[in-house]
Parts: C-alpha cells; structure tokens; sequence
C-alpha cells in the first residue's frame, strides 16, 4: 500500500473540519505546490499537450506517477507540473480538476471555478517599499499556521538563499511588523521566494500586513541581530538557481505547456 501523500494528509484534514476555511486553505495550498502527472491523450508535441478529458469537463490529475498509472492500468502519456503551472495552462478553458480519481482517499473533483479562484489567489503580488529597521525584536503572538506555512514553503526553495529569520521589527519613524529576512539570496531567486512568503500568508488566512519580506548580505550588520533573535528557517542547499539545469517544456509556471 503506498505511503499517505502530503496530498493526502491535507485533504484529510479539510474533510475532517468540515467548514474550517483554514483546512480548506492549506488543501489548496497543498494543490498549488504539489507536483501533478496529468494524463494525456498522445505524447507531448514540443510545448503542446492534449490531456485527456472527462465528459464533466475535468482533466485527470494524480499526484504520484504509479496512481496513474493504477488508473489507466497500462503504460499511458503524461506530463508532469506543479499543479500551479496545471492551473495556470487551463485559463480560458472551463475545465476543472479530477484529483486521484479512484485510486486515493484524497481522490476530489475542483470545478473550474475553485481553478479560478485558485488562479487569482496566486496571482496577488506583493507591494514594494524602503523602510529603516530601528529594532530588532523576537518575533511574537504570530500563529502557528503561518509558522508552519513559511517552513514548507521554503523547504522546496532548494539553493535560493543561505536561510532566513523571522523577527518583529521597529522601523524608523513609526511602525511595527514581522519581518521575513532572507540572508545570501540569489539575485534572481528573490521574486520567488517574496512570491512564497506572500502565499503563506494569504493559505494561513492571515492579513498581508502581517508580515514584511527582506533580503540582506551574509555580511550586513544587522544579521548578527537578526540571527540571535530570529526564529531560523534553514533552506535546503544544492546546486543552487545559478547551476540549474534546463528544465523541460512546462516546468516554468510562467510559461505553462500550450494545450492542443
């Protein structure tokens, strides 16, 4: 039997707190930032995919290759993509999601609807401004959903930063916030990681305002406060963004594979 999927333990959670917007919000979460294998018709031809669609208007999803394939019972084509670039490549189409249909407990059908809700969710884009920090304090009366949020979301940002802090901060001519400092981030790596502290804010169902997003030099004087203060998210380290490897047709949810 296999191993209960982070997909799995999410949609459990939801179904067993019926009307609690915070389970339903890390369910979709879990969707979003889950790898998907969705089944197709024929073989990818260059950045084209025709999935294979069911009469209601879904396309299948499974978020483990061998769940497909125990669907189709025989070798089948498929791609493979976070289920935010899936998401991202129905726009327009009026199709929904049929999640493990039939082979998990997690198995739902998404109408096209909760796509596009989903879609806009992820589309929120976080504003900019300068500010001095003035004090660094320890960070407090912040839940532990969000907590709990920010160390998975940096868990897969393999190589983008050498870590982070979560502090509380005084800003120089007023203000107080929570402050997410990253230390050592890749240059290009930024908008992504502002994308993903930003998205654990909005699936923990907190304020935007909660929490402010920062990046500073290994060598700036403020880390050694930030690092005796901070609550540490360590980022798991490899070859990092500037040693990427190409990716194949589809692997950036920017540029989603064209749907035949």
């Amino acid at each position: 039997m296999m191993d209960e999927t982070p997909l799995d333990q999410a949609h459990s959670a939801m179904m067993a707190a019926e009307g609690d917007d915070a389970m339903r919000l890390r369910f979709y979460e879990r969707i979003a930032d889950v790898e998907l294998y969705l089944l197709l018709d024929a073989e990818p031809d260059a950045d084209q995919v025709t999935p294979v669609l069911l009469d209601e208007g879904y396309v299948l999803v499974f978020d483990r290759a061998e769940r497909l394939a125990a669907y189709v019972g025989q070798p089948a084509p498929y791609v493979a993509l976070s289920g935010r670039a899936i998401a991202q490549m129905l726009d327009g189409q009026d199709l929904g999601l049929a999640v493990n249909l039939g082979v998990a407990p997690s198995e739902i059908l998404l109408p096209a609807g909760a796509l596009a809700w989903l879609r806009d969710t992820l589309a929120q884009e976080a504003g900019e401004v300068e500010a001095r920090i003035a004090q660094v304090l320890p960070p407090k009366g912040l839940p532990e959903t969000l907590i709990t949020a920010i160390d998975e979301k940096l868990a897969t940002a393999t190589g983008m930063a050498a870590g982070a802090f979560l502090v509380a901060v005084d800003y120089t001519g007023g203000g107080r916030g929570h402050l997410l400092a990253f230390v050592g981030a890749i240059p290009r790596a930024q908008d992504a990681l502002v994308r993903a502290a930003s998205e654990a804010l909005t699936f923990s169902g907190i304020e935007a305002g909660a929490m402010d997003v920062g990046f500073f030099a290994p060598n700036d004087a403020v880390v050694a406060k930030l690092a005796k203060v901070g609550l540490r998210f360590d980022l798991p380290q490899g070859e990092g963004l500037q040693h990427t490897p190409r990716m194949p047709p589809g692997s950036d949810p920017s540029k989603p594979p064209i749907l035949k």
